[in-house]
């Protein structure tokens, strides 16, 4: 692909698994490593990791030095996802057991809470200053995650959610962690602090519309090229954009059938599947979280002409931000 040359996304992510690759994660208690061993090798797209190192490179030409931080934000990301799993009592990560079905709930606690603890420890490869910078910025957002998962958990149980409240839920629990990323690498990069704080605020927008895309593609993707079941949200009776927008365009009619199928857990979910896309679809829900996933992605964009950079590392940025927001089936 021409972009990925143009961007180079494949050697971070070459030189990452690399990096990841020369670390040692087991050690004794082997009951405590062997699972973080085990997530840690589930590999994902790296795609966090990939943004310290990028950011970095656009700003200091020196993707190399972000090696750590990079490191303690993939790290960070897999803890929240083993905590996550218990939470959500899943069976599958990446086609794999899970680490407390694998092992035990216990273990799965202990050696998130290690991990957790393991990511901290990766800013100590830096200058006092750029530790201090790095810290903070990390536990800020460490905590806004949990917010959004509790949040999350909370509306589970809420019929009252707003559409406002949901789009402060899905920034805190994954957009604020790609915004963080990028700013790593900003502070890595000893960049300013104007450009350091635009960055973020590309990627809070870009972490947005991302996740909204992945709102709808989890309802009207295609099967084969989604990677995961369509229309998990709707068995889950997750109240999601589509959701929340269907509630508040519906006629009460509508709106009672909505209710009634998300008050449901059945063994068999395709008619719950199909009359709720139905109902999406008769008020047009499709297109206007299209709109919004647009809106968004175009706020991130906005934002790089604000930045002192390179029209080059510009157009590097909003390429890497289309190839993100590419998944259109």
């Amino acid at each position: 692909m021409k972009f990925l040359q143009t961007l180079d996304l494949t050697s971070y992510q070459k030189e990452f698994q690399q990096y990841l690759d020369k670390k040692e994660w087991i050690r004794e208690p082997k009951n405590l490593y062997e699972p973080i061993d085990y997530i840690i090798q589930l590999s994902g797209k790296r795609i966090r990791p990939i943004l310290t190192l990028m950011a970095a490179d656009i700003l200091s030409g020196d993707y190399k030095k972000a090696f750590p931080a990079a490191l303690a934000v993939e790290v960070f990301h897999n803890f929240t996802l083993v905590h996550d799993d218990i939470m959500d009592d899943a069976p599958l990560r990446r086609g794999k057991k899970t680490v407390h079905e694998k092992w035990d709930l216990n273990r799965g606690i202990l050696s998130g809470d290690a991990m957790l603890i393991l990511a901290y420890q990766y800013f100590e490869n830096y200058t006092p200053e750029i530790f201090q910078k790095l810290a903070i910025l990390f536990s800020k957002t460490a905590l806004e995650v949990c917010d959004g998962q509790q949040l999350d958990i909370d509306f589970e149980t809420r019929n009252d959610v707003t559409i406002d409240e949901y789009l402060n839920m899905i920034r805190l629990k994954t957009s604020v962690l790609v915004a963080a990323a990028l700013k790593m690498g900003a502070i890595v990069a000893e960049s300013s602090e104007k450009n350091a704080n635009l960055l973020y605020e590309y990627g809070l927008n870009l972490g947005l519309a991302f996740q909204l895309q992945d709102d709808y593609l989890d309802t009207f993707g295609n099967p084969e090229t989604f990677g995961k079941q369509v229309g998990g949200d709707i068995i889950e009776n997750k109240k999601t954009y589509l959701y929340l927008k269907a509630m508040e365009l519906s006629s009460d009619d509508n709106k009672q059938k909505l209710a009634f199928f998300y008050n449901q857990k059945l063994e068999d979910n395709s008619i719950k599947i199909d009359e709720v896309k139905r109902i999406f679809e008769k008020y047009e829900i499709p297109s206007l979280i299209q709109q919004l996933i647009h809106d968004y992605t175009s706020l991130a964009f906005n934002l790089l002409e604000k930045m002192n950079m390179s029209k080059l590392n510009k157009e590097k940025l909003t390429e890497f931000g289309s190839f993100l927001m590419a998944r259109d089936k």
